[in-house]
């Protein structure tokens, strides 16, 4: 554990740094997935987790609007970083480029703008725990993640009408899941 921290022994670590240091270095060596996937099959391997059913959705997770020029933008949906963002400061540091945020995209639903990402999940039925998830930006379709959600250990499949396709309900057969994908609802009815 210290190693993972890049500490020796006998070093001091204040207490509120720990957490932040050992989340940090999860990210930089890109552990978070692989620490997720180790404890979720723990609780399958120990019946916590049946996977009888599973039950996906997304949901939107808005971040601080960005204020960019025009200019900006149109890099940035270019999937380019703009070249103001990349100047270093005074004091040698990119700290423009640190404080925004090129991933997020905007998207309107029911009339309501949506800036940042959006948060795909699969939970169990029963225990209603998260047994896999993604991140995409806020304007994928609900859809798009589905293959990431879904694997032979699902028996049947929960899910709104956002995920009613004959695309979806043939890997869903393929793949040996019943599928209880809610039907796309229509006015009057």
């Amino acid at each position: 554990f210290m190693q993972f921290l890049g500490l020796q022994i006998g070093d001091r670590v204040p207490d509120e740094k720990t957490i932040w240091l050992f989340k940090e270095n999860l990210k930089e060596y890109q552990l978070e997935q692989q620490l997720f996937d180790l404890f979720t099959s723990v609780l399958i391997d120990h019946g916590i987790v049946a996977k009888e059913g599973s039950i996906i959705d997304a949901t939107f997770v808005d971040v601080p609007k960005q204020h960019n020029t025009r200019e900006e933008n149109a890099d940035i949906k270019k999937g380019s970083i703009p070249i103001s963002f990349a100047k270093k400061s005074k004091k040698g540091t990119y700290g423009k480029l640190s404080q925004k945020d090129t991933d997020a995209r905007w998207v309107t639903k029911n009339r309501e703008r949506h800036y940042g990402y959006k948060d795909h999940i699969n939970v169990d039925e029963k225990t209603k725990i998260i047994t896999k998830f993604t991140v995409t930006s806020a304007s994928s379709h609900d859809s798009t993640e589905l293959e990431n959600l879904i694997d032979k250990k699902d028996k049947r499949l929960h899910a709104d009408s956002a995920y009613r396709s004959k695309d979806i309900e043939e890997y869903l057969q393929k793949q040996k899941c019943e599928s209880h994908v809610h039907e796309k609802g229509y006015r009057g009815k």
